[in-house]
């Protein structure tokens, strides 16, 4: 005994009409309907899913069955809006979750303020900004104490006891140094192509500034001298180089 299934004429371009209740033809639709879903990367609309059925295929029949299947798995089929998609279950969720470290660009400020502490220390927040003729942004020394490159040193014994700022051992460690005294100087940074000649000034050549973090400091450059040589007061310029 087999069931009969009813085809009508349907406009040209369209499937026939297809309408049958056995369980064969709904899972047959469910797989039409699980590979649409699987390719999308959007949820699809439950108009979409009902044009790649024969017309008069109850699609919500068709729907239930799958969320019946995927019930129990890694991932089910739910509703969103007027739209369906595959979704990992949630008692699993948790098992995909991944920890990613992004590589984030020092932006020039912090550069900077980096440069003047390692030859500088230990060297309060105060003695930065005179020294960068700008006050610190906010988060720039956050931004270093995070990268592990700089710790509080002794406070000062002057008047309100400021802190001070050192460089850490993680500071020796990621720029392959042994000592502080390894630190280059201005020859040998001159030699490794590391300092821009402007006149009147040398700054840090620290490349593209379209790769540089936005900072309403990134223009403000530093005068070498005063960051290489504390005790001098003459900026390097192209005459004294």
């Amino acid at each position: 005994m087999t069931e009969e299934t009813l085809e009508t004429e349907s406009p040209a371009g369209e499937l026939p009409v297809n309408v049958s209740a056995d369980g064969d033809s709904r899972r047959r639709f469910g797989r039409i309907v699980e590979a649409v879903l699987f390719a999308s990367p959007t949820p699809v609309l439950k108009q979409d899913l009902v044009g790649r059925l024969p017309i008069g295929t109850d699609i919500d029949a068709v729907l239930q069955d799958l969320q019946a299947d995927y019930a129990d798995r890694g991932v089910n089929l739910v509703q969103v809006g007027n739209a369906f998609a595959f979704r990992t279950a949630a008692d699993v969720s948790a098992s995909l979750q991944i920890d990613v470290i992004t590589p984030r660009k020092l932006s020039r400020a912090a550069v900077e303020t980096m440069a003047i502490i390692a030859y500088h220390q230990p060297i309060t927040r105060a003695e930065i900004e005179e020294m960068r003729g700008v006050s610190l942004s906010r988060g720039t020394l956050d931004i270093l104490l995070e990268a592990g490159w700089i710790r509080p040193g002794r406070r000062r014994q002057s008047p309100g006891r400021p802190s001070t700022w050192i460089t850490s051992q993680a500071f020796l460690d990621h720029f392959a140094l042994g000592d502080l005294a390894d630190l280059p100087g201005v020859e040998e940074m001159k030699a490794a192509g590391l300092l821009d000649r402007q006149i009147g000034r040398v700054s840090i050549a620290i490349g593209d500034a379209a790769d540089l973090d936005d900072d309403e400091e990134d223009e403000e450059q530093l005068y070498l001298s005063d960051m290489l040589d504390p005790d001098s007061d003459t900026p390097l310029t192209k005459e004294n180089l």
